[in-house]
């Protein structure tokens, strides 16, 4: 019987990414605020196009990473509401 761990690895990639991209999206929304997310968008564009010139789990990682960063555009906003709300902290140096 031969086992293939392919979505084992897949799992704790994707698990791995999300743990990586929560504080990423909080420190780039105190450092530079919601305004960064074209960075966001460019590396998630290029990570994608980039996954579908490479094949195997390496493409399927890139993908993840391109993905998170097209997702983190809407977390960075989110997390903006959540500064208003007083649930993170202002960026006491950023003027309004």
């Amino acid at each position: 019987m031969q086992l293939h761990f392919e979505g084992i690895l897949i799992g704790f990639a994707s698990l791995l990414v999300i743990g990586v991209f929560h504080p990423i999206v909080i420190w780039a929304e105190y450092h530079f605020s919601a305004r960064i997310w074209p960075l966001f968008l460019a590396a998630g564009i290029l990570l994608l196009g980039a996954a579908l010139f490479l094949g195997g789990l390496l493409s399927i990682i890139l993908a993840l990473v391109g993905v998170a960063c097209l997702w983190s555009i809407r977390e960075l906003k989110e997390q903006s509401r959540r500064v208003e709300r007083g649930w993170f902290p202002r960026n006491p140096k950023r003027k309004n």
